[in-house]
């Protein structure tokens, strides 16, 4: 039987293309044409509908944008997907009791439901390394294991539905923690007229230092956010969904609040579709310039 996958994407073309590569039989659906168009040229077969792309498989891994897209998807009254006997694998970024939700719905239909959200960009997604938190059924887990395993060296299995699904969402505020503060730092140290390699070069040699900071510094210097393989509008969704979750948990959300308020300037000035790093435009600014 097929893997189908669903949502093909930047990060969900590059998993159907990974599972092709590793001799597993792949069938894709996406709802946008240009995205439709672009996996066809990369030599993925495409079914028409999603209800297609489901019947044509045991496992359908969804690498969809959000809770909505999931229900438009796999719920639409006007062409119900069968999901009895089918196992449906959730790989996105949605709130816990988002995927609760799901999984119930799923079940009701007969079919069995994993999240495995990832951590990764499209290197890691073309190489098998990205690292998958699976939430749910452990026997299910256990069964997908060797398909999850063509995506991630290490799936781990984390505990119920819901338990990954917020272990990836406090991952992805780590990323906007992360990248807000050293923006921040930088902008200064460049304000300042400090040499940046001599900063860089103490911060690599404390325990303040995280690779992403050397990952995204080119960016920063030359103010070149293109080929984003993680835009900014998926950062924004993804704060916007923390917020949400955290203050529903009873946490202080004022810190993730403000990144959020950030990443929307961001978004409002034309950067929506740069890579997420593309924020540091607002932080550094000062009102008058860039730093």
């Amino acid at each position: 039987m097929k893997t189908a996958v669903l949502g093909l994407g930047l990060m969900g073309s590059e998993i159907a293309l990974r599972l092709k590569r590793q001799g597993r039989e792949v069938i894709g659906w996406n709802r946008g044409q240009a995205n439709r168009e672009a996996a066809a040229r990369r030599g993925l077969d495409l079914a028409q509908t999603p209800t297609e792309a489901v019947a044509a498989s045991e496992r359908a891994l969804l690498v969809l944008s959000d809770a909505a897209a999931i229900t438009d998807t796999l719920f639409n009254p006007a062409d119900p997907v069968e999901l009895r006997g089918r196992v449906i694998i959730q790989m996105g970024t949605i709130a816990p009791a988002e995927s609760r939700e799901i999984a119930e719905r799923v079940t009701v239909l007969g079919g069995n439901y994993l999240e495995a959200p990832v951590l990764g960009s499209l290197p890691e997604a073309r190489e098998g390394a990205l690292i998958l938190m699976a939430g749910g059924d452990l026997d299910l887990f256990e069964r997908c294991r060797p398909l999850l395993r063509d995506l991630s060296r290490d799936p781990q299995w984390i505990g119920p539905v819901g338990q990954a699904a917020a272990l990836k969402l406090a991952m992805n505020q780590l990323i906007a923690g992360l990248t807000a503060s050293f923006a921040t730092s930088l902008a200064l140290v460049r304000r300042e007229g400090i040499n940046v390699e001599q900063f860089m070069t103490l911060l690599r040699g404390s325990a303040l230092h995280a690779k992403t900071f050397d990952k995204k510094l080119d960016k920063y210097l030359s103010h070149d956010y293109g080929g984003a393989s993680f835009p900014l509008k998926h950062l924004l969704k993804d704060v916007r969904l923390f917020a949400r979750v955290g203050e529903a948990a009873g946490l202080d959300t004022r810190m993730i609040s403000a990144i959020e308020a950030v990443c929307a300037d961001a978004a409002a000035a034309g950067l929506a579709d740069q890579d997420y790093s593309a924020l540091y435009e607002v932080l550094s600014v000062a009102k008058t310039s860039k730093g």
